[in-house]
């Protein structure tokens, strides 16, 4: 079995069902099966298969899938690339990955054209309607399934997803057709997928691979391509309705907006599953993100080399919450299926309830490697065991608890001082709308604090000495009450919608 054939067997199963749709445009998984082949046998042509990479760096449209399934029925290694990056950043992904094929957008021509000028790589652009184009490449050739599909093995390389890079140059994380078939199965559970299934994506598509497209395509779904190039919550309330979501998926920030914008239940109706996660949340949020709109959150919390989810935050765990229980909310919730999540010590071994440790995954999606990077591997990747790098406590009903990134603890007179806490407090106050707290050389006590912060849209912005009065009423102590505040207009974001705490360092 491999995603190739996944896409042949849904396309018999459900041919006239929407496999994607974009604004007006639409692909039923008969199309999708026929131009996936099409594809295919290109790629075969210009002698691109089992191994190659080919790079897709387009906006969200539905080509998007097909050029997954085409990869898949080749053989060929897919690697979406995130629209949002940076030249620096495309050059560095293009030195790991040497693809032997880029498809791309026809609003990214010119960097595409330095790119494969750059790297000696073809590009073809899916906008162009001449004989060089993406339509063409499909046209001239044949439409059926090809031979080799069943020499594709569950063992061989199906895709590399580039991390947002926010420890510096991406990182590509390497996954075979098994582990991500595996993981669509666990997905479509845990999200209550199936063929009536609409979901409408708001973030990058290069974050979705195993999120969203390979389970809807797996369980006959549909995929809709939203722009998500700036998130406007009433137009995303807008294309739910004219589109009938049932599903989508919103980072922190993105939910912020939705509640400021006073989206109301009637607005969404279809929705019946929003997951969330990619950043911490205040639980005073995510209460009135309930209250609002209901139970029908997913907080998601893993990270790319284990395919995203490590740990759930379930509707059931929501309503329980609701009904009285509110400190789960604070949780990352429990492992997923297939999952094992451990905390653990520096030696490896677990911690007791209640202690400190570092979140470790085990699973048979977790990836196979980072691509051409061994030693990077070997770093996070310890006997068969994904090393996070966030610190963690669980309690005995097996919630697991975030306490921040090993490398975002500030160490403070010789305290260990984690931002979220710090952070958690300022989202009180009613004139915040984000916030984040980092640490900066002080002679003195080692680090001193310096927060963050963006107002709600409206809202006066408070000085300075009242955001640190705020933190010591709200019981902090002293020397966790950031020495400086700076307001800015809105904080910097990585790719995929997290606070770029490394840019914030930076400035100071």
């Amino acid at each position: 079995m491999n995603v190739g054939i996944a896409v042949a067997r849904s396309a018999k199963r459900w041919p006239d069902h929407v496999a994607a749709f974009d604004g007006d445009r639409t692909r039923t998984f008969a199309e999708l099966d026929e131009r996936t082949n099409r594809l295919a046998n290109a790629l075969a042509d210009r002698g691109i298969g089992l191994g190659d990479r080919v790079a897709l760096l387009v906006p969200n449209r539905l080509e998007v899938l097909e050029v997954l399934g085409g990869c898949a029925k080749a053989g060929a290694v897919y690697c979406g690339l995130n629209f949002r990056l940076g030249e620096d950043e495309y050059e560095a992904i293009f030195e790991n990955a040497e693809p032997r094929l880029l498809i791309a957008d026809a609003r990214y021509a010119e960097l595409a054209g330095r790119l494969s000028e750059r790297f000696g790589v073809p590009a073809v652009l899916v906008d162009d309607d001449g004989p060089d184009g993406y339509e063409a490449l499909l046209a001239g050739a044949g439409a059926t399934l090809p031979a080799g599909v069943h020499d594709v093995r569950p063992e061989h390389d199906f895709c590399i997803v580039y991390t947002s890079g926010t420890t510096g140059r991406p990182k590509g994380v390497l996954f075979d057709h098994q582990a991500v078939l595996h993981h669509a199965l666990v997905a479509a559970i845990e999200y209550e997928l199936d063929e009536r299934s609409r979901w409408l994506m708001a973030l990058p598509h290069n974050s979705s691979v195993q999120i969203t497209l390979l389970p809807l395509l797996l369980v006959g779904g549909a995929t809709g391509f939203n722009d998500s190039r700036g998130f406007d919550a009433a137009a995303f309330a807008a294309e739910v309705r004219r589109t009938g979501a049932t599903h989508s998926y919103l980072v922190p920030t993105m939910l912020f907006r939705v509640l400021e914008a006073g989206i109301a239940p009637e607005d969404v109706a279809t929705l019946t599953t929003i997951g969330y996660g990619a950043a911490p949340i205040p639980p005073e949020r995510v209460v009135e993100l309930v209250e609002r709109f209901g139970p029908i959150f997913v907080q998601l919390y893993g990270m790319a080399e284990v395919a995203s989810i490590g740990t759930m935050l379930r509707k059931e765990d929501h309503a329980r919450a609701l009904a009285g229980d509110r400190r789960i909310l604070a949780s990352a919730g429990r492992p997923g299926l297939a999952m094992d999540v451990r905390v653990v010590d520096d030696a490896g071994r677990d911690v007791a309830a209640g202690e400190r440790g570092e979140v470790v995954f085990g699973s048979p999606h977790t990836m196979k490697e980072y691509f051409r990077d061994p030693e990077r591997t070997q770093e996070a990747l310890i006997d068969g065991w994904m090393h996070s790098g966030d610190i963690a406590e669980v309690d005995e009903r097996g919630y697991v608890y975030i306490v921040d990134r090993k490398k975002d603890l500030i160490i403070r007179g010789g305290f260990n001082i984690v931002p979220s806490e710090i952070e958690n407090v300022l989202y009180r106050h009613p004139a915040v709308l984000e916030a984040a707290v980092v640490g900066v050389e002080d002679p003195e006590w080692g680090e001193a604090l310096v927060a963050f912060v963006a107002f709600k849209e409206g809202e006066t912005a408070a000085p300075e000495e009242e955001l640190r009065g705020w933190c010591a009423e709200q019981g902090l102590p002293s020397i966790k009450v950031p020495g400086e505040v700076r307001m800015l207009d809105a904080l910097p974001k990585n790719a995929v919608g997290k606070i770029a705490k490394r840019e914030l360092r930076d400035s100071l």
